[in-house]
């Protein structure tokens, strides 16, 4: 999926993800810099070790809502740890408060390991927060990319 975004990549961009994406996002930011000039993460695992830092089990859910996803997404496999400390690019971080999925705890972490990053918490954001809470997220992606 990486690679697939970066052929699409033809001069240096803004990469805006959530969940799952935040951590193809990370793995561009750090093995591509010259091709992000800004990041903004929402909810995501960016490569750290979830369980460890209080993330709930998600898989069985997401499964019995989508049983036709494709098998790799729910896998039962650690992801492996990102060197985010690399990510150059200026990084917003956006969490909510009642995410069990990515707990704040995923955010301060990343917050602590990016140089620079900003980590901004949606009070009762869940792991919807972009859906449910659109015009404060999009206006905290705004002001950032600005």
């Amino acid at each position: 999926l990486v690679q697939l975004v970066v052929r699409e990549i033809v001069a240096p961009v803004d990469l805006v993800a959530q969940s799952m994406g935040g951590v193809i996002a990370a793995r561009i930011a750090l093995e591509r810099p010259a091709l992000v000039r800004r990041l903004v993460l929402c909810v995501t695992s960016g490569g750290v070790d979830m369980a460890g830092l209080g993330a709930a089990n998600w898989q069985v859910g997401y499964r019995k809502s989508f049983p036709n996803a494709a098998e790799w997404i729910t896998a039962d496999r650690a992801s492996r740890q990102l060197p985010v400390e690399r990510i150059a690019a200026p990084t917003l971080l956006i969490w909510g408060d009642a995410d069990p999925i990515s707990p704040v705890a995923v955010g301060q972490h990343l917050q602590a390991r990016i140089p620079g990053a900003k980590l901004h918490v949606v009070p009762g954001g869940d792991h919807d927060l972009a859906v449910k809470e659109a015009q404060q997220v999009a206006s905290l992606i705004a002001g950032h990319l600005g």
